[in-house]
């Protein structure tokens, strides 16, 4: 899949079907690898961190999660992209994985949301074959530990494992494991507590215009405040330095 340079990280360019399509396509076929879905979080964490630069980009699939970065495909490319958010991702997944009986592992969150995750997909999702669910201790697993999550998860015969241990964790856990697990990884963050009732997500207004961080700010002032306010700075200052040097390179 075609990816463009937005800042510091290669963003797949196309269409939102296109992009459910090929994750689907790697799940079906049991293809080991990961998918990052992108929000200015992580184009911040990754021009700060040259290593975690390389683990997203080498990703088989980076998506504009965030409505800022499908915008940046407009101003610094001229292309029309579609927002991918991970909020609209995994119910979508969910569904195609229902109709074409590709079973699902869910790594990552704690017990009582997997707990409430197990009871949400039993009851609105009868059909998906929900291969294993695990809460890993909120510590470094040791090697041995780290095998057996492998072998747990390789054995469940999952095809698409959803990884919930919020980012840049996930994406390096999900590097850390290509070549080793057979499935294919997504990180989807903070969507899983969203989509079984747990929490509320931004009206469908603050969605379309890029306002759904004020939303979740409401809901975790005080987790989320300096990140929020870190990194939409930051990432206004370096679009504005991109797109000055663009104009530069146009104008040579």
């Amino acid at each position: 899949m075609k990816k463009k340079k937005i800042i510091s990280i290669d963003v797949s360019a196309g269409k939102y079907s296109t992009i459910v399509d090929e994750i689907i396509s790697l799940a079906a076929s049991s293809t080991s690898s990961y998918t990052c879905v992108a929000n200015v979080h992580m184009l911040v964490e990754a021009y700060n961190d040259p290593l975690f630069a390389t683990v997203v980009n080498d990703a088989s699939i980076v998506t504009s999660d965030g409505m800022p970065l499908a915008w940046c495909f407009k101003l610094l490319y001229n292309v029309n992209q579609d927002r991918v958010a991970g909020m609209d991702l995994l119910p979508d997944l969910i569904k195609i994985c229902c109709k074409k009986d590709i079973p699902i592992f869910v790594y990552g969150g704690t017990s009582p949301m997997l707990q409430r995750s197990a009871e949400f997909f039993r009851k609105n999702f009868p059909t998906l074959k929900v291969a294993g669910m695990y809460s890993p201790p909120f510590r470094p697993l040791t090697p041995q530990e780290d095998l057996d999550v492998i072998d747990m998860i390789n054995s469940s015969g999952a095809g698409l494992v959803f990884v919930a241990l919020g980012c840049p964790k996930q994406e390096k856990w999900m590097a850390s494991m290509q070549g080793k697990i057979n499935a294919s990884m997504i990180g989807i963050g903070g969507a899983l507590p969203v989509f079984v009732g747990m929490q509320k997500r931004a009206p469908v207004w603050m969605q379309k215009t890029s306002l759904e961080w004020l939303y979740r700010l409401g809901q975790e002032p005080k987790r989320l405040f300096k990140r929020y306010f870190v990194t939409n700075t930051t990432m206004i200052l370096l679009l504005i330095k991109e797109l000055y040097l663009n104009r530069k390179k146009v104008s040579v």
